[in-house]
């Protein structure tokens, strides 16, 4: 490969990809070779940069430009002004806050000041597709001097005093569930190593991106599993809905197999690692350990009771080692930097970084990694920049729909394990959704219960039957027929179907109920006492009101009301007929003097 004195590298994330980011790259290498720079300039697909809400993202190197919004039309003058001249295009660089203060390079953006990079190190860095640029960055070291410097066992050790713990969910010690596996008794020595890539909580995509941008970290990770654990297969359960993570891990397996680095004799040691894909159909619950092993022995994907736990029993009934894409994706950081530097980030109950999918409604939506023990407010405010059109934040959810609320009075909360876990919440996966003071918290729960209800394997009753009573009587409050009681009976259901589900996912399927109901229970009392619904969402609760001192009687209103709702004469105000109104708020959506409100 020549060398070049340009690197124009290009987001090839999903989020980016659906942007037109393959259509940038052919522009720029079309104007590149019009412009006789094809020598002097070298275009890269990498993976996720981060930034989503800014994509699609084009950095150019050695100076660092960072361009946001960039459009296949922008290639020509990207190359003519910054690869010939020399010239930074001003107009496309990324614009910080209100203030539209121009940012040279990513480092220097509010949103990557107070991050710390370790699961996404080489997202966005390196292209996903080029073994030789992982190698380059330090791969495949870890493997190697595990394999021929250190005993199974010295492995497991650096994991343990690592305090790594799993970031699937549960947050179990990772290094405990390494050591479990190992000292496992197999009938006929045969263990596996499972990665658990079905990432299925709503508007999360932290594992997709690792996968995207990095898919040699999860296979040189989990083949130092394999070696630690004396497992000689591996699976990687990801979601056929990922089509641009299976291609790259496709890609990534076939690489390491041709460089010897996976497969037989893997650096002449004796020791053999194999891995295979298996595509998951997008069941949530087979995020669920035990549901996606039986999903991979290719039957119908529902949980089983524990004990016996997968370390000792658990794919094909033979001990099994499983964790999430991001816990594999530190694993090789904590082997070469020493897991003692491991230790020291984040706080003592909850080491090292944390990858959020910030999302909702925030400025700055994206992929987040922060260290442990971080606040909330400098996810929110700092990093996120806020919540945009000037809202005020009112929550945010974490954990996903098995997770619980964090309402504004806690921004400070630090992120991790403990903290999260005191207030009624949950690390989960990595989801971050942020709500604004338009967000009905109680319609909130109904959405996440919603979603549990439909992704519900149906094996057990309190999941099956609990989850659907729950559904019915928030319904019932949002439509404003409910009553005290019914938030009674709400809190009891919820703790049952706690005590008594199959699944962890059944189990903490109430969280986002009991939270809101905590944290928010003044919204549950204005929809059952005063049937209100203060934030203006619940339409059984609503009413729009013309202010007759703001009205200037130009129609528009009434034109676009699909009810014929709304009466009036030409510069006369006009008048909504609660009887005829079907909420639907295009009324609100037409004025343009700010004369209709919602109650």
């Amino acid at each position: 490969m020549n060398f070049v004195r340009s690197h124009i590298l290009v987001c090839t994330g999903t989020g980016c990809s659906s942007s037109n980011s393959p259509k940038i790259i052919e522009a720029f290498e079309r104007e590149l070779k019009a412009q006789g720079m094809e020598q002097e300039a070298r275009v890269v697909k990498t993976g996720c940069f981060g930034l989503c809400a800014m994509g699609p993202v084009v950095l150019v190197y050695p100076e660092g430009a960072f361009y946001t919004h960039v459009t296949p039309d922008d290639a020509a003058e990207i190359v003519s002004e910054h690869i010939v001249k020399g010239r930074i295009v001003q107009r496309l660089l990324h614009k910080e806050g209100d203030a539209a203060e121009k940012v040279t390079s990513l480092s220097e953006t509010k949103f990557y000041k107070n991050q710390f990079r370790i699961a996404l190190r080489n997202c966005g860095v390196i292209n996903p597709e080029n073994i030789d640029e992982y190698i380059g960055t330090g791969g495949y070291e870890a493997l190697g001097r595990a394999l021929t410097q250190q005993t199974p066992q010295q492995v497991i050790d650096a994991i343990l005093a690592s305090g790594l713990r799993g970031r699937g969910g549960a947050g179990f010690p990772t290094g405990r569930k390494w050591q479990m596996t190992h000292d496992a008794v197999s009938p006929d020595g045969v263990k596996f190593v499972c990665c658990n890539a079905d990432e299925g909580d709503p508007g999360a995509f932290m594992d997709r991106s690792v996968l995207e941008g990095d898919p040699h970290s999860v296979i040189e990770a989990m083949t130092i599993a394999g070696y630690a654990i004396g497992a000689h297969q591996g699976y990687i359960y990801v979601r056929a809905e990922y089509p641009i993570a299976v291609h790259r891990l496709q890609v990534a397996i076939g690489q390491a197999k041709e460089y010897g680095l996976l497969g037989e004799n893997i650096f002449d040691t004796g020791f053999s690692f194999d891995l295979e894909l298996r595509l998951g159909a997008g069941a949530f619950v087979c995020g669920e350990e035990t549901a996606l092993m039986t999903s991979i022995e290719g039957k119908r994907g529902e949980p089983h009771p524990r004990p016996p736990f997968p370390a000792n029993k658990g794919l094909f009934e033979r001990p099994t080692l499983l964790n999430n894409v991001e816990t594999y994706a530190n694993i090789t950081w904590i082997l070469n930097n020493g897991p003692d530097k491991f230790a020291a980030i984040g706080t003592k109950g909850s080491t090292g970084t944390k990858v959020f999918a910030l999302g909702g409604k925030i400025a700055n939506t994206g992929l987040v990694e922060i260290p442990m023990g971080t606040p909330l407010r400098t996810v929110i405010e700092d990093i996120g920049g806020g919540c945009p059109n000037g809202k005020k934040f009112k929550a945010a959810q974490t954990g996903g729909p098995s997770g619980g609320c964090i309402p504004a009075s806690l921004i400070d909360t630090p992120m991790d394990y403990d903290s999260l876990g005191a207030i009624g919440s949950m690390m989960g996966s990595g989801g971050l959704i942020v709500m604004d003071e338009d967000n009905c918290m109680v319609d909130i729960a109904k959405f996440f219960l919603e979603f549990i209800i439909d992704e519900s394997c149906g094996k057990c009753s309190p999941c099956r039957i609990g989850t659907k009573r729950l559904y019915d009587l928030l319904t019932k409050i949002t439509e404003g027929n409910g009553t005290l009681e019914d938030l009674t009976t709400i809190e009891e259901l919820c703790e049952h179907i706690k005590q008594s589900a199959l699944c962890g996912l059944g189990q903490t399927a109430p969280n986002p109920v009991l939270s809101t109901l905590h944290h928010f229970r003044d919204e549950y009392i204005a929809h059952v006492v005063e049937k209100r619904c203060p934030a203006g969402v619940c339409k059984n609760l609503l009413h729009f009101v013309i202010d007759p001192g703001k009205c200037k009687g130009c129609t528009l209103c009434a034109k676009n009301c699909p009810a014929n709702a709304i009466m009036g004469a030409v510069k006369a105000p006009h008048v909504i007929d609660p009887n005829k109104c079907i909420k639907c708020g295009a009324c609100m959506d037409n004025c343009r003097f700010g004369a209709i409100s919602k109650h």
